[in-house]
């Protein structure tokens, strides 16, 4: 089989696999060295599937020796099957580079023999890689399930970034859907992760170079108001309630880019508010950088798994989605966007909406005296026109006008919101009247259009 072939099947079965993020580590050109990596998004490329991509995403091998019942590539599964040879992929990949085709490579694989033997591919491909090739340019190497901890180093000192996919929210799940995998094969090279990372952080405090960078940041960190004063783009950077590290990620050896995780949602019934309470836990114990939902396709005919004609649940994956960055970035808490007594996200409005419309009583939030944490809690306003509003209001009174140039969707706010003392008066104070506006104004926006249409094509697979 050509190589062209194999990359079509293998490109093909690796889809399902979420990996649209930014890299998460700047890497600059270096004599001799192919390549190099930015740590914004560089999304040019396009998936087959219709998703922006920068990375040639592609399996190692689909010959999988695992039977999970969810997966098109199972043991069980009639498909094409093919299988890299580790410097044949590595050959495509730099090919494929020095054609500006890709900036990166998105290594997976099925369970090829056993994950020992999987994972000693996946690292002869990225030494050739690196080493041979000498490619410079980001490289994110999905961790095999029960491999050694030995080679989960190893492929760690080669990839920016390493993920272990979860697939299931709970361990009843996993045991009933993937009878050759346990909870601990999948925690435990997420656990090693994660300590090899603190332990390498620790050490590089301790260099001259750590000692360097932790000064330099400690002089440029400012106030919430100095930070407004800077802001002139995306402030994903400025989380609450999560620690940052001290160390950048230049400095690092081993995943320099950190860890990631993959949720199924859809194929078992566990709850919105066991997954956003899982994510959480993941965040605090494994300090993984992104958990990425995943809807489920029902593709597969199996008793234990729901009905091929079950609608994919897409917009409770852009839900979970939403929620999970309330968590990261707005220090939104699990319980507070899916009760215990309502555990199920609301489909129909954000998660943010839905906090603010459930606790009418915290509100309209008064903008020029209202605290970082606080206008945060206000729907549309983000991380950036928050600080920005700190910022400007130490200089002048701020009305409506000025809230809308400091990046604040007031169009949303308003409801929330007053300046000086005053309030829009066009706007309901009833949470049911706001949210009867809300739906009416999204059901006819050029995104849910698309979105409706985007649900019923993918419902034919």
């Amino acid at each position: 089989m050509d190589k062209l072939t194999k990359l079509g099947i293998l490109a093909e079965a690796a889809r399902f696999d979420a990996a649209c993020t930014s890299s998460g580590v700047t890497r600059r050109p270096r004599e001799g060295m192919v390549g190099d990596a930015c740590a914004s998004g560089l999304c040019h490329s396009f998936s087959a599937d219709g998703r922006c991509i920068t990375l040639l995403k592609v399996l190692m091998s689909n010959a999988c020796s695992y039977d999970c019942a969810y997966c098109v590539n199972r043991r069980g599964a009639s498909c094409p099957r093919a299988t890299f040879e580790p410097r044949e992929l590595a050959e495509l990949t730099v090919d494929f580079y020095k054609r500006n085709y890709i900036e990166g490579l998105f290594l997976s694989s099925a369970v090829l023999g056993n994950p020992d033997n999987t994972t000693e591919r996946m690292i002869a491909c990225l030494e050739a890689l690196r080493g041979e090739f000498r490619f410079n340019g980001y490289v994110h190497a999905k961790v095999i399930p029960g491999s050694s901890p030995e080679l989960v180093d190893r492929l760690g000192r080669l990839a920016d970034r390493l993920s272990v996919n979860l697939e299931l929210p709970s361990r009843a799940s996993l045991a009933s859907l993937c009878p050759d995998k346990d909870a601990h094969s999948v925690m435990a090279p997420m656990a090693q992760i994660a300590t090899t990372r603190h332990t390498e952080e620790q050490a590089l405090l301790d260099s001259p170079a750590g000692k360097k960078s932790l000064a330099r940041r400690h002089r440029e960190k400012g106030s919430h108001v100095s930070e407004g004063m800077q802001v002139t783009s995306v402030g994903a950077r400025y989380t609450l309630g999560r620690p940052t590290s001290a160390v950048p990620n230049a400095l690092r050896k081993f995943v320099p880019a950190g860890q990631s995780t993959q949720i199924i949602v859809g194929a078992t019934p566990e709850d919105d508010n066991h997954i956003l309470q899982l994510s959480k836990s993941l965040y605090d114990h494994y300090g993984l950088k992104r958990i990425f939902f995943s809807a489920y396709m029902p593709m597969v005919e199996d008793s234990r798994l729901p009905d091929r004609e079950t609608p994919m649940p897409l917009r409770r994956e852009h839900r979970l989605y939403q929620a999970d960055w309330l968590m990261r970035y707005y220090a939104f808490t699990p319980d507070e966007l899916a009760t215990p007594s309502r555990p199920w996200l609301d489909l129909d409005v954000d998660p943010k909406l839905a906090w603010a419309l459930a606790h009418m009583d915290a509100f309209p939030v008064e903008v020029m005296d209202a605290s970082l944490e606080t206008l945060l809690r206000v729907p549309g306003i983000g991380p950036v026109g928050a600080r920005r509003i700190l910022a400007a209001r130490r200089t002048r009174r701020l009305c409506v006008d000025d809230l809308q140039g400091l990046g604040v969707a007031f169009k949303r706010a308003r409801y929330f919101v007053t300046c000086g003392g005053k309030r829009d008066l066009a706007a309901p104070l009833d949470p049911e009247l706001i949210r009867q506006k809300v739906v009416s104004d999204a059901a006819g926006s050029k995104y849910n259009a698309t979105r409706r249409q985007a649900e019923g094509q993918l419902s034919l697979f």
